[in-house]
């Protein structure tokens, strides 16, 4: 298959799905997939973003090698919200290394402080910063903070994955405090 003809002749999920199965698990195919991600012109790469992000779906383990430069994709100057909203998605279905959890956090606190990330990209980052969150519990209040300025000045559907989050991340906090008054003898 000539990857690069196939994800230009149609911009359509059955394409998507069509590419995604042809790749399946062979980290060759995918190489040569995410050479045109990272390297090619605006709308291969643009449309090579969801080809990505459905290999990755279903099949996580591929993205491992790729994710800093999936993030370093990213953060160049004009990149199309497709890219940003198929890696941030990525991030809820991969395990995030230790050593990328840092620009993980800022990458994902920065698409919910801006005005001009999408909301996907908003709503997927906080599915990120949730997940982090088991890891890197200091940040709960933090996401909280954020989440909670943010809820009154976006629409309907931001507002209520904030406050899904919010309830979870209050869940969490009161399962922790239950946790350590049953257990005195815990280390402080």
């Amino acid at each position: 298959m000539d990857l690069e003809t196939e994800i230009l002749k149609e911009h359509s999920k059955r394409q998507v799905v069509k590419i995604g199965t042809w790749i399946g698990r062979d980290q060759r195919r995918f190489k040569q997939l995410m050479e045109l991600f990272l390297r090619g012109e605006d709308v291969i790469t643009q449309r090579s973003a969801w080809v990505v992000g459905y290999c990755v779906e279903h099949h996580p383990d591929l993205a491992k090698p790729w994710l800093k430069s999936m993030l370093e994709k990213t953060q160049e100057p004009g990149v199309h919200d497709a890219v940003k909203r198929n890696v941030t998605r990525i991030l809820e279905c991969v395990e995030i290394p230790g050593s990328l959890m840092g620009l993980v956090v800022s990458i994902c606190f920065e698409n919910l402080g801006s005005i001009d990330s999408p909301i996907a990209v908003k709503a997927y980052s906080m599915g990120v910063l949730l997940k982090i969150c088991e890891r890197e519990p200091d940040l709960k209040h933090e996401l909280q903070a954020v989440i909670e300025q943010m809820i009154p000045f976006v629409g309907p559907a931001l507002q209520a994955r904030g406050r899904q989050v919010i309830r979870k991340l209050e869940r969490d906090n009161r399962r922790l405090e239950k946790a350590k008054r049953g257990n005195p003898k815990q280390p402080t």
